[in-house]
């Protein structure tokens, strides 16, 4: 991975304070999400591009957001089909904030779990995923690649994971976590990634 020389502040974005569903059955759904420091929703245009690689119906998937903040991930993977959605947060309100969501959109299919989201990437059984989706902080450079190490074990031959990052991956350093990119895009200081296995 080649690595920022220096942390950066990565400009909110208007409407930060809340999150809009862009696609699926939740279509164009506002959902609050609580002022925390270092909160860095998905913008919607990557969103909606992600969304565009994946195709737009998810049914039958089996997904896990491993650092959810906002939902915005999970929930839209959730709006598409996605049968099975995990959300894991760490920080109390914004777990709090997701069970809300969750309530709200009453969406059977989405689990909250407040914890850590390299613990839940180790638990899941091998092969049982069809999308990881990973945002972690940018700060937090460490839990990138042994997350990338825990989401490659746990997903279904056919699936991805999709990394946002505060820097490009190489085809290396991805390699080494028994991956590969199979598409890239880079809007504003996010890097946005979605990963295959090596097979």
């Amino acid at each position: 991975m080649s690595r920022p020389g220096t942390a950066r502040t990565v400009p909110v974005p208007r409407g930060a304070g809340e999150v809009r569903i862009i696609g699926g059955q939740w279509k164009r759904t506002r959902l609050k999400v609580p002022d925390r420091p270092g909160l860095r929703p998905t913008p919607d245009r990557v969103r909606e591009t992600l969304f565009n690689w994946l195709g737009q119906d998810l049914t039958g998937w089996h997904c896990l957001d491993a650092f959810a903040g906002t939902g915005a991930l999970g929930l839209e993977a959730a709006s598409r089909g996605a049968a099975a959605v995990l959300l894991v947060e760490q920080d109390a309100a914004l777990a709090a904030a997701l069970q809300q969501h969750q309530q709200r959109l009453q969406a059977t299919q989405v689990r909250v779990q407040r914890g850590d989201g390299l613990a839940a990437l180790r638990q899941a059984p091998p092969g049982s995923l069809h999308l990881v989706l990973l945002d972690p902080p940018f700060d937090a450079l460490a839990l990138f690649a042994p997350a990338l190490q825990a989401a490659a074990q746990a997903l279904a031959a056919d699936g991805y994971v999709y990394l946002e990052a505060p820097a490009a991956w190489d085809e290396a350093a991805l390699a080494a976590c028994g991956l590969r990119v199979h598409r890239y895009l880079k809007a504003g200081a996010v890097h946005a990634h979605l990963l295959h296995r090596v097979s």
